[in-house]
């Protein structure tokens, strides 16, 4: 994605050129239309109607003709539900849908939530890997496919994105967002909102997004879940909010708190987060709700009883209280004793109105609800072929020694490992529709990749881990590794016997889909050491080894990396997993995904992150250890694989980057380019890389940050110059008075593959 496009735009706005961002009549007549309809409508409501807005359950155990016998049900009727989440079935939906619009008092249609995290029924990679794309026509597609799916069965609002920015591996929700970097994060939000929302939320077929999770979740002490969080308001405005923000400016219509503190305050009671920053600096004028129960474990976090943390909550900015029923229960009551007051409520209560205006519900309360959508859009072929083309364009090769892969067709395959015929971890973590049943294993996927004249042998090898209760607690939510309980030995052994007889072995290897997700931290983030074992062991047969690794998380391979001769991260593809590892490992496709964040050496080493600080005393280049500088004794300061990394099954050389000028004044453009080839014989493709460094700084300024980027594809022998238009737009950072601005002085300008393997040039830019 060149940055030339959006720094023009950039830069118009800041001329004061903005006519295009200016409101057209139709969208102020349609918001005047709106404000008018909920006037009436609020004129007409009680407070417990008011509150009931604010009033977010789980769906429970609702059975499709049973649905008006629930307490649910009562509540509804009584007008005190604004909506319902992740109750799923269009037939389901419509039914508790017609209990507001025909049985309650005043007719307000329900929102139906849920986790349309990375797919509906279609599954798509988990979105760490998705992000490992660059691609953001595919992501958007990803989301676009997910709305049309979910839309058709009833669902119109989903939690996703989560942008959290995530450098700490040993968290498990790394797995959900798109890695270590703000520029990158940003991109993809704004490219999530935009296929989730389209451009007429009115459409049956778009969902209204929620960006979460606001704010700094992603950097929970320890890397341990829902832990605090705390840092400068420096580094948060730089490297931290950014993605937050950039979903905000796509337009997104709601926004997740996070359970962390912020400033020792929780974000859900954070006023100067919720109203100061997300209102009043960004301009947000959708609606913000809890994460689960986000309310109630405020008082586990020191800050009062029930009714003093909801009072809080309304007072910060939140509108919508998910599961916890404090709003419900408690406002009525602080209402009465000045705690809150009645404009603070009606505010609350017109943004979720709002909301459901903005999706057409009052118009329509069955938009969503025709039966007859789900068999004809449902995970549909065409969308399982989009979701395998996507997936395997996720996968990063991290090795190829010796070019083991692409594998030959023909001879004998040996599969091993207890990811290799088990269906129901391809989908991975957050996959709540999905039928695990329909899922490709790798197993299934190869056989028919291979085609017939490719024996595939079979072995699982070994479990999980050698823990019972490890692994039992990695297979939750139906993602069971159906544990074998003979001696490992016997299973290795069994392995071995099937690899006798191949001419190569594919290991399937690494994480389950739950050892990474929500409430999945790991304080070590190797392969289980019962998989090292049998990867050992297939070593020994001196037959090459392909290691299929999945993955939740950077993960911390180094002794694999030194002992196999090829190992493709494939993370967790989805519902088409099989054959799209079976696409790249036989090279039908050529893998091009690249690291969206740093993988270490080892745990100690976290967090790692490409664009850091320097020191007072850094390690002078190509050193391990110095006294006295900033290093380890027993590692180097080094990855294992950079940001941005990752290998293809050709080659491409970077000619030498151009610059337009080595001297700038205000607002003028530098272009910075450079020619790639495709050395090899086979189509491949390749993300350029545009990183920047300000070399001086009235606050300390980052070694690198990314600042543009394009994926490219090159046919054998073909040459393409990718260039990338930098105004001062790009040379922006908050200062130590959170003011954002640019800097006059030196900034180099590097090209590369990757943050580590980079061209440098130095630019000086004057205002």
């Amino acid at each position: 994605m060149s940055t030339t496009k959006h720094s023009l735009l950039i830069v118009l706005l800041f001329a004061g050129i903005a006519a295009w961002a200016q409101p057209k009549p139709a969208a102020n007549a349609e918001a005047a239309k709106m404000k008018t309809f909920i006037d009436n409508l609020m004129k007409q409501m009680t407070l417990d109607e008011k509150l009931g807005q604010l009033n977010l359950p789980g769906a429970g155990d609702i059975v499709t003709g049973q649905a008006g016998n629930t307490d649910i049900a009562k509540k509804i009727r009584e007008g005190k539900v604004g909506g319902l989440f992740n109750i799923k079935g269009v037939e389901k939906i419509r039914e508790v849908q017609k209990l507001a619009v025909e049985q309650s008092r005043l007719k307000i249609p329900l929102i139906f939530g849920m986790d349309v995290i990375h797919g509906y029924q279609t599954v798509f990679p988990i979105p760490l890997g998705l992000s490992a794309t660059w691609d953001m026509k595919a992501i958007e597609r990803s989301a676009q496919i997910a709305a049309a799916e979910a839309s058709a069965d009833g669902i119109s609002w989903t939690f996703s994105p989560m942008v959290d920015i995530a450098r700490d591996p040993r968290w498990g929700r790394m797995a959900e967002g798109s890695g270590e970097d703000p520029f990158l994060g940003g991109a993809i939000a704004k490219a999530m909102v935009r296929g989730y929302q389209g451009n007429d939320l009115k459409a049956n077929n778009t969902i209204m997004s929620c960006v979460k999770h606001y704010a700094l979740y992603g950097a929970a002490e320890a890397g341990r879940d829902y832990n605090t969080t705390d840092m400068s308001r420096h580094r948060m405005y730089n490297e931290y909010f950014y993605p937050y923000k950039a979903a905000v400016e796509a337009g997104v219509g709601s926004v997740m708190a996070s359970f962390n503190e912020v400033d020792g305050v929780p974000a859900t009671a954070n006023k100067w987060l919720m109203t100061d920053v997300l209102r009043k600096q960004w301009g947000f004028g959708g609606f913000v709700v809890t994460d689960y129960t986000g309310i109630n474990e405020m008082i586990d976090h020191g800050i009062g009883d029930l009714q003093t943390v909801t009072a809080r909550a309304l007072d910060a900015g939140i509108d919508m209280d998910m599961v916890g029923e404090g709003m419900v229960s408690t406002l009525t009551k602080s209402l009465k004793e000045g705690k809150i007051s009645q404009a603070q409520i009606d505010a609350a209560c017109r943004r979720i109105l709002e909301a459901k205006y903005k999706l057409g519900l009052f118009e329509d309360p069955y938009r969503y609800c025709d039966v007859t959508r789900p068999a004809k859009e449902v995970y549909t072929a065409a969308n399982r072929k989009e979701a395998r083309s996507i997936a395997a364009q996720s996968f990063v090769l991290l090795k190829n020694e010796g070019n083991v892969l692409p594998l030959k067709r023909g001879g004998k395959i040996a599969l091993v490992g207890p990811l290799a015929d088990n269906r129901e971890n391809m989908p991975g973590t957050w996959s709540v529709a999905a039928d695990f049943s329909k899922a490709i294993s790798v197993l299934e996927g190869l056989k028919a990749v291979a085609g017939p004249n490719t024996e595939i042998l079979f072995a699982k090898g070994s479990n999980l881990d050698y823990d019972a209760k490890f692994e039992e607690n990695a297979g939750m939510f139906g993602k069971s590794l159906r544990r074998d309980n003979r001696p490992s030995a016997q299973q290795i052994a069994e392995a071995l016997e099937v690899a006798s007889k191949a001419d190569v072995i594919v290991a399937a290897v690494g994480e389950s889909a739950e050892m990474s997700g929500e409430a999945s931290s790991r304080s070590n983030i190797e392969i289980p050491q019962a998989q090292k074992d049998l990867l050992k062991a297939l070593k020994a047969t001196g037959k090459p080894v392909v290691v299929v690794l999945f993955a939740g998380r950077s993960m911390a391979i180094t002794e694999e990396a030194a002992a196999y001769p090829a190992i493709l991260n494939v993370w967790f593809p989805g519902s088409e997993a099989g054959y799209a590892i079976g696409d790249v490992l036989f090279g039908d496709v050529n893998p091009s995904g690249k690291l969206s964040a740093t993988w270490p050496q080892n745990v100690g080493q976290v967090p790692l992150f490409y664009n850091h600080k320097n020191t007072g005393r850094p390690l002078p280049a190509g050193q391990w250890f110095q006294k006295f500088r900033s290093n380890y004794l027993d590692v180097s300061n080094d990855p294992l694989y950079p940001f941005g990394f990752g290998l293809s099954y050709t080659t491409f050389t970077y000619g030498n980057m151009k610059l337009s000028s080595q001297s700038l004044k205000g607002n003028q453009t530098l272009t910075a380019s450079i020619d790639i080839t495709n050395n090899g014989k086979v189509t491949g493709k390749e993300v350029v890389q545009l990183y920047i460094r300000d070399i001086v700084g009235s606050t300390t300024r980052p070694v690198a940050e990314l600042k543009g980027f394009e994926k490219i594809e090159l046919q054998p022998g073909e040459t393409k110059t990718v260039s990338f238009s930098i105004t001062p737009e790009l040379l922006k950072f908050y200062n130590y008075d959170l003011k954002y601005d640019w800097e006059a002085g030196d900034f180099d300008i590097m090209i590369g593959g990757n943050s580590k393997d980079v061209q440098k040039q130095r630019v000086n830019w004057q205002k």
